[in-house]
């Protein structure tokens, strides 16, 4: 079984200090790291028999939350986290699969990819398009949960009930197998909070047989928003999703390479990071679209340094795009970070 984790920063080597945001996977005998979450073949595997793993890491003075790993054939393999605890987890869990492959025991995580096994007979692309179907398909609702409107979306339940109903599969438990294997491969998309968590691997199945569990297809306009009576709502897709955090930072500019104050607000589903004049504005000077994205502590970056290079952290676009903020303590800085990434994973 395996584990999938958040996007990290990986590298290999450290002569040459390229970096890339990677989507990384625990195995029972290795990492595999892919591309985007989305992708079906991996572009490298880094086997743990025989591996050590080196954590803290110093062989990168500005990069913080650095872990190695060295394989039996002597090459290094280093992982950036965004912060402290999600490094210390990574550790606990690598050096955990380590143990269990020399004691000659399974790695027990939660399912995954690799986990399930489809029958040679089912077409995941084909049962999509008929899922998607306008007359006979799965009716894409407005469902609400929390005080919050999820549009184009259905439930967990429902989509077993239609597999079974139109006896594509031969109970519920295969239709749970199936269901998780079409979240696995991006036919689906969790949209509840219930459905999110079940997805990242916190509950015991990635797909849930729930009618609380809320799903969507990637392509239907899915948006998500406050069931709210205000007059001022902007129905402009980016400006649709809750606002989850917001204040002021210090953002580096990516010509003049200067340092100004902006007011940041963060919107989920579709994930955007807005910036405006702290002077006022209604509207802004600049959007960062969250999707996909790794953010990470920093010391200090390449292009400008700041004079105190303290609280400063990184955010690399799915386009590597490379952006650096600063917050006023240790403590805003890692929110940030853990609010960013929440958005990254769930929003559009």
């Amino acid at each position: 079984m395996v584990t999938l984790f958040p996007n990290m920063l990986h590298s290999e080597g450290s002569v040459f200090n390229t970096w890339k945001p990677m989507w990384v996977v625990l195995l029972e005998d290795g990492i595999e790291f892919y591309k985007k979450k989305s992708d079906n073949n991996p572009k490298g595997m880094i086997p743990l028999k025989g591996s050590t793993l080196t954590s803290p890491c110093q062989d990168f003075g500005k990069r913080m939350f650095v872990l190695k790993i060295t394989t039996t054939k002597q090459q290094d393999h280093f992982f950036q986290a965004a912060y402290l605890e999600e490094r210390d987890a990574w550790v606990r869990d690598i050096k955990k699969a380590i143990k269990c492959i020399e004691g000659g025991q399974k790695f027990a995580r939660k399912s995954t990819r690799r986990s399930i096994r489809l029958p040679e007979t089912i077409d995941l692309g084909a049962l999509y398009l008929s899922m998607k179907d306008p007359e006979k398909g799965i009716k894409e609702l407005n469902l609400e949960k929390d005080k919050k409107v999820f549009n184009h979306c259905f439930t967990g339940s429902g989509v077993i009930d239609w597999l079974v109903s139109n006896k594509l599969v031969r109970n519920r438990q295969e239709g749970l197998m199936i269901s998780a294997s079409l979240l696995s491969e991006g036919y689906l998309q969790p949209a509840s909070d219930l459905s999110k968590n079940a997805a990242d691997g916190i509950a015991e199945n990635p797909f849930l047989d729930n009618p609380d569990a809320f799903y969507y297809f990637p392509d239907s306009g899915f948006f998500c928003e406050e069931n709210s009576s205000d007059d001022d709502i902007i129905l402009k897709e980016e400006f649709r999703g809750i606002i989850i955090k917001q204040g002021c930072l210090l953002k580096q500019g990516h010509r003049r390479k200067n340092w100004k104050v902006r007011k940041f607000i963060l919107r989920e589903d579709p994930a955007y990071l807005h910036y405006y004049d702290p002077a006022g504005g209604e509207d802004p000077l600049g959007a960062i679209h969250l999707r996909g994205c790794v953010v990470t502590s920093v010391e200090s970056n390449p292009d400008g340094k700041k004079s105190d290079e303290e609280n400063l952290f990184e955010i690399i676009t799915a386009d590597e795009v490379h952006y650096y903020m600063q917050a006023a303590t240790a403590k805003e800085r890692t929110e940030w970070i853990k609010a960013i990434q929440v958005a990254s994973r769930t929003g559009k």
